[in-house]
């Protein structure tokens, strides 16, 4: 009964917070939100524009002048994880605009992780691309901005001798591979069955990247 009474408490709450968020205006983000906290708690394969309108405390109908189909919403979702991710590169490309190109290159890494481990949820739409309309909404177009940066990085890295002799596309889809693989592991709660408990996820996962760099530069 406790449990119950739980559950229908935690459900009045977000309906509330859903009503709030219609009355305001904003719809369309109240809806976003409620579809990122219906997948942590049911799952990806949860989402329907029906259940997430009940989350909101809307009707059945009000969602579809804003997503029309699941796909929209869930791309909505991953339009909102490109931004994050962007703002979380370009924070850490700031940070680190007086290193060398080399590090710079880490710096995108060091923000695609921090993002991706802050955002699980976020990450998990926007890499299940089956889900999505990666095409239609111009995410690949934004997600090869950040490619186009590596490349340029890596590139001038090779030029002023910071590398050590190999295929330059190669570090970069390695480096890709790494961060992306670490971000999965984090979310599929595979780091306690490697002896590293996830408190400390994110630092290791940080330290794993550096031992990557180390091994490509000429300066190690």
């Amino acid at each position: 009964m406790a449990s119950t009474h739980k559950e229908n408490t935690q459900k009045s709450a977000e309906k509330k917070a859903g009503r709030r968020a219609y009355h305001h205006g904003d719809l369309r983000k109240a809806l976003i939100e409620a579809c990122v906290h219906l997948i942590e708690d049911k799952g990806l394969e949860a989402v329907s524009v029906r259940e997430v309108a009940k989350l909101v405390g809307v009707s059945p109908a009000a969602p579809f002048r804003h997503f029309a189909t699941r796909t929209a919403l869930l791309t909505a979702v991953a339009e909102e994880a490109q931004d994050r991710l962007g703002a979380s590169i370009a924070d850490a490309l700031r940070a680190a605009a007086l290193e060398t190109p080399l590090m710079q290159f880490r710096a995108i890494g060091v923000g695609f992780l921090r993002w991706s481990f802050t955002n699980p949820t976020h990450f998990q739409v926007i890499s299940t691309r089956s889900v999505i309309d990666y095409e239609g909404a111009q995410l690949r177009n934004r997600n090869d901005l950040i490619r186009v940066k590596m490349n340029e990085l890596m590139q001038d890295a090779a030029s002023q001798g910071l590398l050590r002799p190999g295929d330059v596309t190669r570090y970069q889809i390695a480096a890709r591979a790494m961060v992306y693989g670490l971000a999965r592991m984090y979310i599929d709660g595979q780091f306690p069955s490697w002896g590293l408990p996830e408190k400390g996820a994110l630092a290791e996962s940080v330290q794993i990247l550096d031992e990557f760099i180390g091994s490509i530069s000429m300066e190690t």
